[in-house]
């Protein structure tokens, strides 16, 4: 298959024509260049909050709502696309208010060229920023799942998420062959975190891992105001994968699609004959660690 990932940068748009054109445009040029997988950021949604107005998107909860309200609208668009380019698609995430939450979560849908059923699977996001959970009270939604598509088993990892090994793991356990890493960072630091979570997944599940980053600047969003990343797709630096475990990257901000053609047989081949074992040996680790702890070696 061939993988797209996007550096997306939010725009101030005046009207929901402009914002189903820019998708458009993005899909068409993604799918143009054969991908079969296309991959939008996280909080890519919040570009929708200027259609309610600068007053609207300046507001931090105000802007919650305008996502929100837009959300169901703007994933039918990319279900359209996905059918009418035959491709599968994970659009932007956003927050989404639902019944029986007090407060919005995280989430990113999973859409596809089956016209009988094109909302394949959603995602929420599973572990807070401090900004998400501190000042703009985004809460954790519904639990990590792997997504079984005709591409191969798919898994999301939003932004925060990515760092955290034990959630890469539980997805690699139930068969997860790609990572989907959706990100939003503000800064060199916070981007360069995420980027370093993706390459330890893909090392440790000795999987492709795909990340889209939000870039550039959106002054009239306090939320995503700056947006700092590069789109890459890693691998593991082993048997049929580049030794620095990058498959292909882009420059730093640089807006645009980045693409690579993924074979499957290659993970399987690299978990079956690597030079190392990462993914079959992380119950061992895992038991030593254990027995470790019970000597009293660990805090």
């Amino acid at each position: 298959m061939r993988i797209a990932t996007a550096a997306y940068p939010l725009d101030l748009l005046p009207n929901w024509t402009a914002y189903a054109e820019k998708q458009i445009a993005w899909v068409r040029e993604a799918a143009g260049a054969g991908a079969d997988l296309l991959v939008f950021p996280e909080y890519g949604k919040m570009e929708l909050v200027g259609l309610a107005g600068v007053q609207t998107a300046g507001d931090l909860e105000a802007s919650l709502h305008a996502a929100a309200d837009l959300d169901e609208q703007a994933n039918h668009l990319m279900a359209d696309l996905a059918q009418g380019y035959g491709v599968h698609i994970l659009c932007a995430s956003g927050p989404v208010f639902e019944e029986g939450r007090a407060r919005p979560v995280n989430r990113a849908w999973l859409v596809g060229p089956d016209a009988e059923a094109p909302f394949v699977a959603y995602q929420d996001k599973q572990v807070m920023t401090r900004f998400e959970r501190e000042i703009w009270d985004v809460v954790p939604g519904d639990p990590l799942q792997v997504i079984e598509t005709p591409l191969g088993k798919i898994g999301v990892l939003i932004c925060y998420d990515a760092e955290f090994p034990l959630l890469g793991r539980a997805l690699i356990e139930q068969g997860a062959e790609i990572l989907l890493v959706p990100s939003c960072t503000d800064g060199l630091a916070g981007y360069s975190r995420v980027r370093i979570g993706a390459m330890a997944r893909a090392l440790e599940g000795q999987c492709v891992v795909v990340q889209s980053p939000t870039v550039g600047e959106a002054p009239w969003s306090p939320a995503v105001d700056e947006n700092v990343g590069a789109a890459a797709i890693y691998g593991p630096p082993d048997l049929g994968f580049p030794e620095t475990g990058v498959i292909a990257a882009g420059d730093l901000n640089e807006p645009g699609w980045i693409l690579a053609d993924i074979d499957l047989s290659d993970i399987a081949q690299v978990r079956l004959e690597g030079s190392v074992l990462n993914q079959a040996h992380w119950s061992e680790s895992h038991n030593r660690a254990i027995q470790s702890d019970h000597n009293g070696d660990l805090p």
